[in-house]
C-alpha cells in the first residue's frame, strides 16, 4: 500500500515532465520545419527580389547609357544630325544582336534530328 501512495504523489511530477517533453517535441518539429521548409523559401524569395532589383537597375542604366551615347555622338561627332547618331547606335546594336543570334544553340524542339 505504501507503493500506491508513492505513485499517487508522483502523479503531478509526471504531469510536469510530460508537459516539458511535449513542449520540447513541438519545438523540435517547428525547428525542423523551419530548417527544411521556411529557410529555403526565404532564400528563394530573396533571390527573386534581388534578381528583379538587379534587372531593373540594369535596364535603367542601359537606357541612360544609350541616351548619353546618342547625345554625345549628336553634339560632338555628327554636328546636330540626330539621324546619324541613331543610325550608328542602331547599327551597333544590330551587330551585337546578330552576333548573339549566331552563338545560340538550337533547341530540342527545332525539328531537325
Amino acid at each position: 500500500m505504501h507503493d500506491q501512495g508513492a505513485s499517487a504523489t508522483a502523479g503531478p511530477d509526471d504531469a510536469g515532465a510530460w508537459q516539458v517533453r511535449v513542449v520540447d517535441m513541438v519545438e523540435g518539429v517547428v525547428s525542423i520545419a523551419h530548417d527544411r521548409v521556411i529557410r529555403p523559401l526565404l532564400v528563394v524569395a530573396r533571390a527573386v527580389v534581388f534578381g528583379i532589383l538587379v534587372a531593373t537597375m540594369a535596364l535603367v542604366v542601359s537606357v541612360l547609357f544609350s541616351v548619353a551615347v546618342v547625345r554625345l555622338l549628336d553634339v560632338y561627332a555628327f554636328g546636330n544630325r540626330v539621324w546619324a547618331s541613331d543610325a550608328l547606335v542602331g547599327a551597333l546594336l544590330t551587330a551585337a544582336g546578330v552576333f548573339a543570334w549566331s552563338k545560340r544553340r538550337p533547341g530540342r524542339d527545332a525539328g531537325t534530328p
